[in-house]
């Protein structure tokens, strides 16, 4: 019988998170240190990600800080190459970096190159951060991905076509690449967040906004970045061994949309 503290215990794995500078993916970075894990906290501005990075190791944990592009390849490839440079290995993947949502995508005011960048950021680096992750996560013995994705992704709202369908074929992606990439022992989760107040939730919330989600809410509460690292530190964990190609909705019981 597993000891419960082992079921979450990450001592000697490795993560990296991209957009690990604030929001979700602060949280992410520091609870799985919190757990034991190296972390590599990866944000498109280095200050922040070396205020994460400063904070853990305050902390007594581990981390090393970096920037990332996640639209340009060559910085994916030195995202990996530099974790495994500082720590030895990649065990553990949160693709959490994100773009696009808060209603404002009015079809007939976007372009192609909207969309592409949107898919580029919210599909095509995942996708390839991956493929970069698996060799060093199956040399390990050890590989778990955790994509964060939207409760958009199954909504249906107004102007959230191109951020929404984005995030179902992250969704996609991850239940049929947990195929591929179960051969090699690596799992490969998707976590849906509901509204959960970050910095992007902020820029479009009101009060009346809050109020109409929270009528469609059964916790009667919005969601906090903490809510979501739990279920982040769940699927990286040993606890969830036997769990792969799945996507779970963290949400209060509810739906919130913007409409």
């Amino acid at each position: 019988m597993n000891n419960i503290d082992s079921l979450f215990d990450l001592t000697g794995k490795v993560a990296v998170v991209t957009g690990g500078g604030d929001g979700i993916g602060r949280a992410s970075c520091e609870i799985l240190a919190a757990a034991g894990a190296s972390v590599v906290v990866s944000d498109l501005s280095l200050e922040k990600a070396r205020i994460v990075a400063d904070g853990i190791t305050a902390a007594g944990g581990k981390a090393a800080a970096t920037d990332c592009n996640v639209l340009n390849s060559d910085d994916l490839s030195r995202l990996i190459e530099f974790t495994v440079t500082t720590f030895g290995t990649v065990n553990i993947l949160v693709n959490n970096a994100g773009m696009g949502g808060g209603g404002r995508e009015n079809p007939f005011n976007i372009d192609r190159a909207y969309v592409e960048r949107i898919y580029a950021i919210n599909v095509f680096a995942p996708w390839e951060l991956c493929k970069l992750a698996a060799p060093h996560m199956q040399k390990s013995g050890y590989g778990s991905v955790v994509n964060i994705t939207s409760m958009s992704s199954i909504n249906n709202s107004p102007a959230m076509a191109i951020y929404g369908s984005s995030k179902a074929a992250l969704n996609h992606l991850a239940s049929n690449l947990a195929f591929d990439y179960g051969p090699m022992g690596i799992r490969i989760n998707n976590i849906g967040p509901g509204a959960t107040k970050t910095h992007a939730l902020a820029s479009v919330l009101t009060p009346e906004i809050e109020a109409r989600m929270l009528k469609h809410t059964p916790l009667a509460r919005l969601g906090e970045v903490s809510d979501i690292a739990g279920a982040v530190l769940y699927f990286a964990a040993p606890v969830s061994a036997w769990v792969s190609g799945q996507t779970l909705m963290v949400n209060g019981g509810g739906v919130q949309t913007l409409d």
